[in-house]
């Protein structure tokens, strides 16, 4: 995915992040320090000259009867927490000012049935891994890859079975992940989703007709695409719909719409169970199901209103607005000032293209050790070993005693638990903080993986004492995962970088992520052959302690941060920070919940803006 729906939703209205002071070395390098100023850039100019300026907007766009709104509209946005001391305001507009601040939630239904459409976009991906979940049970039996007793008949269909499962991924990630910027640029934000929609309808029905495992590879790898290109920019165009209030929001109902597609996925598995040699088919193919939803919906929806003011469609761009927002002069004031943020994001762009701000994720200080938390939380999603539950639970319950509908209705627990314990931690997330759920739960992740692949040791006893403790630990390694690493990864990586590389950040992220679950994937059928499934559990429980470590080292907190301090988070240098941690946070933490002594948590380590005056002295 390029980008997620924007965290920090407290501040967007009011500040724009100015450009970092750089300053060149005899290499050329760029280097970024901790100075940000961050205001609004209404705030710049006079109140008559903000007035003048939205008029000249608005009939330069050809909407000279909307000039005088657009001026009112400005003067909002130019200080948005005083409002109500604007005479210029008519009574009903400072009205429906006044309810929107009091009512978070509160938008037309054409706002609330495209965020609805979103969510669909996210269960089309769960939903999409889990078809092959429950079809690994017959599908290999039938392309003779398998006998009947589920028996591989050599080691080339372990791994064909393993890239039959791994190709949607890792197309994915290296293919769709990156055609999203052409696709959005020819077709539009709309337009895109219902290309990938479209294909992400034929596809799981091609896989379902498929005669040969050839056939359903080339079907899976079609639809891989499509997947990523998909996840990249439907959480964009939620993004650039849904006011700040709730952007942030957003990003934690992804991942849960996510899980609640992977639910749906083994409901279905579930349903088409009993339908004999075809079942594999019915459960490949049930994924069209939301998509078609999708790619019929998606009709009803408007364009994305910055999409549009990107390409010059400006009054097209505020009649869009305009349908998503419940007031006139609130889709007024939420048009301007983002083409007013737009219009710094060019200044701050400088004309760079899209290859130079994916260098930038590497080559500027700053942004690279954002880089270094965004790919450590996303490689880590795969480390810990969850999605071969995801993609295996119900081969890996069948295998320890459980018939294939028991490991069918096995799975579809797993995947209820995933629903239900992602829910609290879009509370968690802003309270305990991403850094402190992901150091807590991956030490767990690695008790109860390894106690599962432990308790697949035992082959003595009545089935329900072999299976029982296998079952449990699963659901209880996935109740670690939903509290911390699941919502984290996709939460963290899509806050931390600036505005103008979030974009390439996200690409980036997305790729790492996907390619890495694509590799997870292709290797495990052959793995568990070589290390046996014990073996193979107890190699990801320790991935789990190595990610520990990683994320001990390079995942910075976030929470509740500005953009402000989120900028001189990262300015820190990653020696200096780990030293921190070393030095300051790993002892606080000892004596405050091992020792229990009550003492007051250290502050956060600031690059501060004396360094950067004593620059700009220098």
């Amino acid at each position: 995915m390029d980008e997620k729906p924007s965290p920090d939703s407290r501040n967007e209205k009011e500040m724009i992040r100015a450009p970092e002071p750089e300053m060149a070395d005899p290499s050329g390098r760029r280097q970024s320090v901790a100075l940000n100023i961050v205001q609004n850039p209404l705030k710049r100019a006079t109140r008559e000259q903000c007035v003048a300026d939205a008029h000249s907007f608005a009939e330069l766009n050809g909407m000279p009867e909307d000039a005088a709104l657009f001026g009112r509209a400005a003067l909002v946005a130019r200080d948005p927490e005083k409002f109500e001391m604007l005479d210029e305001l008519t009574g009903d507009e400072r009205a429906a000012l006044i309810y929107e601040r009091d009512h978070k939630w509160h938008g037309p239904v054409m706002l609330w049935y495209s965020i609805g459409l979103c969510a669909v976009g996210a269960a089309t991906q769960g939903w999409d891994q889990t078809g092959s979940n429950g079809a690994n049970l017959s599908f290999p039996r039938a392309f003779n890859l398998q006998n009947e007793a589920g028996e591989y008949y050599n080691e080339r269909g372990e791994w064909i079975v393993g890239l039959i499962n791994a190709i949607i991924f890792l197309t994915a990630g290296l293919i769709g992940a990156f055609i999203v910027d052409p696709l959005n640029k020819y077709f539009g934000r709309r337009g895109e989703i219902f290309i990938t929609a479209c294909i992400l309808t034929a596809t799981p029905i091609g896989s379902g007709f498929a005669q040969s495992w050839e056939g359903l590879f080339a079907a899976r790898f079609i639809m891989g695409i499509g997947i990523g290109a998909k996840n990249a920019t439907v959480p964009i165009y939620s993004a650039e719909m849904a006011p700040a209030r709730i952007r942030g929001a957003l990003v934690m109902f992804w991942q849960l719409w996510v899980v609640a597609g992977i639910f749906l996925g083994f409901c279905a598995n579930v349903i088409v169970k009993d339908t004999g040699d075809i079942s594999w088919r019915l459960q490949l193919g049930s994924a069209f199901i939301p998509s078609f939803v999708l790619g019929v919906g998606i009709f009803f929806c408007p364009e994305s209103p910055r999409w549009l003011m990107k390409h010059g469609k400006i009054a097209k761009g505020y009649n869009s607005m305009r349908r998503l927002r419940a007031h006139p002069i609130i889709g007024a004031r939420d048009f301007y000032y983002s083409y007013t943020i737009y219009k710094e994001e060019l200044k701050l762009a400088r004309g760079a293209g899209y290859f130079a701000r994916m260098w930038d994720c590497f080559a500027v200080p700053r942004i690279r050790r954002a880089n270094y938390g965004a790919s450590t939380v996303m490689i880590g999603q795969q480390m810990c070993g969850i999605n071969i539950i995801s993609f295996y639970s119900s081969s890996i319950f069948q295998e320890v005693g459980y018939s294939a509908e028991q490991a069918l209705y096995a799975s579809l627990g797993y995947g209820a638990i995933q629903v239900v314990f992602t829910i609290p931690t879009l509370f968690l997330i802003d309270t305990k903080g991403r850094r402190t759920l992901t150091l807590i739960t991956f030490p767990l992740m690695c008790i109860f993986l390894l106690a599962a692949g432990l308790s697949l040791l035992k082959t003595e006893g009545s089935r329900g004492e072999r299976i029982g403790p296998v079952v449990l630990f699963v659901y209880l390694f996935t109740i670690a995962y939903s509290l911390g690493e699941g919502p984290v990864a996709f939460q963290y990586s899509a806050e931390v970088f600036p505005t103008i590389q979030r974009e390439q950040g996200m690409a980036w992220a997305v790729c790492i992520n996907n390619t890495f679950a694509g590799i997870l994937s292709l290797t495990f059928p052959r793995m568990q052959t070589v290390m046996t499934p014990t073996g193979a559990f107890g190699f990801y429980a320790g991935l789990n302690l190595i990610a520990w470590f990683m994320v001990f080292c390079f995942v910075r907190e976030t929470k509740q941060l500005t953009l402000e301090e989120l900028d001189q988070v990262f300015s820190v240098p990653t020696s200096k920070y780990i030293s921190h941690e070393l030095t300051v946070w790993l002892p606080w933490f000892i004596k405050r919940y091992i020792l229990r002594k009550n003492i007051p948590r250290p502050p956060l380590i600031l690059e501060k803006e004396e360094k950067v005056d004593k620059i700009f002295e220098e």
